[in-house]
């Protein structure tokens, strides 16, 4: 892991990403599990050894891992906990790699009663939310007993022995378990927020350990608590995009799993392979088709499905879904029916008139409805969980979808400037835009459009040379061919690939010689890079067009709030609709919040998510708070107007951070930067070797910057290297 992690993915050099992809690829192939982004995070960051040891050799200390007992109350824990299971004889270490909730009203055959689909942690019944304020959910936990290799792990002889006497692992080699939640809002939250919840209090001396790799305090550059904290989210948020990224997996939730084992799944002709997916599918879609009636009209019906419990039932599966195998089995059945969803269905709606969606991605492992009449509903992400089973059964409206309202400021944002009309050659300047990054393309200002189409005409063939300083451009990038698309007067350049560096924002002047069939587009390169919110800035940018468009759910893929959690609502909607300075500062009216994100007043537990979440942000200070005011027509106005009404207002401040090198370059900006800062960490000796006293002392200083008391050792077989540069 490098310090440009935790800044975020997109401030990875490619190198990097590509070399850690490969890493968590391996990992997968090695493993043979659905890899969760916390699990992923855990190879990287303590060391999971690809030869066979695990985390046989890496620094976790056994004796700090929370004990976990099938059928006991206990605090939830999140995806990646490393557990031990007390089995009243040798110890059960263990990785938790997956988990789903495990209402005890699920059938056998993955039969759910509505109100369990989408019911908060702790409900009683349909319309019965429950009031403790520590809610408790039945959950299933799949733990990975081979995790830490055939020094530490037990034999799979004895691992089976605890199957069958079924007192601390069930039969299967999981754990059922009532987890308990501090509040209703840390049953919500995402599994990446909940990890890093838990390495904060339950792991943080797991977390903090001088002994790994390197220290998330060396990483963020700092021992406090709420810079960990906030450096550990975007490095958690690294690790998941960069999984996103590769070609050969793909991603079911917060899981990435192989392609080739999905294909080899659809090949396969024994149980839980392509026929047995085939009839799942099949079955789920014709859950809900009304029998035959001789009179009358046949009642809407909806069917709720779990795919766990429903995978159970087939022929020949119960050995296939023991031990981690249960958690590939659910990930490949959910991809197989969400490929047929999107591949034979009109968002849902199949052509024997049955609506099928995902309603709850964690309860049984998954749990689609299936309504019909589904052409009386209105159509929706398929995909996105919407918890209707749940609504349907509080007397109100299902909970509305977030909104995508267009930029308000749309038209004006981000404007081409003409720098030079000369006799020879036209110079003009604009910022990069996200739609011209998704749709590949970049507009040309009306003299140039005139120009180009009286000497080319309506669609010529144009050269694209790129040249993008201190960026990595391949040869394909840096010299493209394009289609101009003119008309009287405007223009467009189309087919455009953008490189992989270039973001909303960027500035980008142009050059067109008079009579050439060739555009320059130059970047141009800033003295010391910044740090934008998420985001490491090397070039120059608007930054009120960063701020609006690089918000989260906005990127290259598309531009969408659909799926994303409490906390990236708030921060998408106060960056794209709050009142923008020239500065890219945004200000949003925090009571007005609610209504922007959603368009229509949400429901009271999105209204709590949402503040909860806002409360949160404000205490990291990626938000902060203001005073504006409200004039007669609504609108907010900062700083307050005199004789308004004053109003709290919720502040987006894009800190820029000057990036502090650890290379140390001295040269100029466009000189490669070869010297590379190496943190302090653990290195083997050689048999028969020991580490000086000097190397002892070094290391007890490392673990007091760290934040961690005196008394810490090095371990045996290990040395300590001291911080230092390399390269020349």
């Amino acid at each position: 892991m490098t310090p440009a992690m935790v800044a975020g993915h997109d401030a990875v050099p490619a190198v990097e990403r590509e070399r850690l992809l490969r890493y968590l690829e391996a990992v997968i192939t090695v493993r043979g599990i659905p890899l969760h982004a916390a699990v992923a995070f855990n190879a990287v960051y303590f060391g999971y050894d690809l030869g066979g040891d695990g985390y046989g050799r890496s620094p976790l200390r056994l004796d700090d891992f929370p004990v976990a007992a099938l059928g006991e109350c206990a605090a939830a824990l999140p995806v990646g906990a490393m557990v031990c299971v007390a089995t009243g004889s040798d110890p059960l270490f263990a990785e938790i790699v997956y988990k789903e909730g495990a209402h005890p009203d699920i059938g056998e055959l993955g039969e759910v009663p509505g109100w369990v689909s989408g019911a908060p942690a702790g409900a009683e019944g349909p319309g019965r939310p429950g009031s403790e304020a520590s809610p408790r959910r039945r959950e299933l936990l799949v733990p990975d007993p081979h995790a830490f290799g055939p020094g530490v792990s037990l034999s799979p002889a004895q691992v089976h022995r605890l199957c069958n006497h079924q007192r601390w692992i069930n039969e299967d080699g999981h754990l059922v378990v009532e987890a308990r939640y501090p509040s209703q809002e840390a049953a919500q939250r995402d599994d990446l927020s909940a990890y890093t919840d838990y390495l904060m209090t339950t792991a943080r001396a797991q977390l903090l350990s001088p002994f790994v790799p390197v220290s998330i305090a060396d990483l963020v550059g700092s021992t406090d608590d709420e810079a960990i904290r906030a450096g550990l989210l975007r490095l958690l948020g690294t690790v998941q995009r960069i999984l996103t990224s590769s070609d050969l997996l793909r991603t079911w939730g917060p899981y990435a799993v192989s392609r080739s084992a999905l294909a080899a799944g659809w090949r396969d002709s024994g149980p839980l392979g392509g026929d047995d997916l085939r009839t799942l599918a099949a079955t789920v879609e014709r859950a809900a088709t009304p029998s035959r009636r001789r009179f009358g009209l046949t009642a809407p019906t909806a069917v709720y499905t779990a795919v766990g419990p429903r995978l159970r039932a087939f022929p020949g599966a119960k050995e296939l879904l023991k031990g981690v195998g249960y958690a590939a089995a659910v990930c490949r059945a959910n991809v197989a029916l969400a490929d047929v969803v999107q591949r034979d269905s009109e968002q849902g709606l199949f052509a024997n008139g049955t609506r099928v969606v995902l309603d709850d991605a964690f309860q049984g492992g998954g749990v689609w409805r299936s309504r019909n009449p589904g052409d009386t509903e209105a159509p929706a992400n398929p995909l996105a969980p919407a918890g209707l089973g749940w609504t349907s059964t509080m007397g109100r409206e299902p909970e509305p979808e977030p909104a995508d309202l267009p930029l308000p400021d749309d038209a004006v944002l981000g404007p081409s400037e003409l720098l030079q009309d000369g006799q020879d050659e036209f110079i003009w300047r604009l910022p990069l835009r996200l739609a011209h990054l998704i749709d590949g393309c970049l507009p040309l200002r009306s003299p140039i459009a005139e120009e180009l189409q009286r000497a080319f005409g309506r669609r010529p063939a144009l050269r694209l040379e790129l040249d993008h300083p201190g960026g990595t451009l391949d040869a394909a990038e840096g010299v493209q061919n394009t289609v101009a698309e003119l008309g009287s007067e405007t223009g467009w350049l189309t087919g455009i690939v953008w490189p992989l560096d270039y973001f909303p924002g960027l500035m980008l002047q142009l050059h067109w010689r008079r009579g050439s069939r060739s555009i320059r587009v130059v970047t141009s390169r800033l003295d010391q890079p910044v740090q934008v919110g998420d985001r490491l800035v090397g070039h120059y940018y608007d930054p009120c067009v960063l701020t609006r468009e690089d918000a989260p759910g906005s990127d290259r893929n598309g531009d969408t709030a659909v799926g994303l959690g409490p906390r990236q609502l708030v921060m998408r909607t106060v960056r794209r609709c709050g009142l923008l300075t020239v500065d890219g500062h945004a200000l949003l009216d925090r009571l007005g919040l609610p209504l922007a994100v959603y368009g229509r007043r949400p429901s009271r537990r999105q209204s709590a998510a949402l503040e909860a979440a806002v409360e949160q942000l404000l205490t990291e200070r990626f938000l902060e708070p203001a005073v504006g005011s409200r004039d007669s027509t609504g609108q907010p106005h900062f700083p307050a107007c005199f004789g308004q009404p004053v109003i709290p207002l919720i502040g987006y401040r894009p800190a820029r951070v000057r990036v502090r090198h650890p290379w140390g370059a001295t040269g100029s900006a466009d000189e490669p930067m070869r010297m590379q800062y190496v943190p302090g960490h653990l290195r083997r000796l050689r048999p028969g070797c020991s580490p000086s006293e000097t190397q002892r002392t070094a290391f007890r200083e490392h673990c007091r910057r760290l934040g961690k008391a005196d008394g810490w050792e090095l371990p045996q077989g290990y040395t300590f290297v001291t911080e230092h540069t390399r390269g020349h």
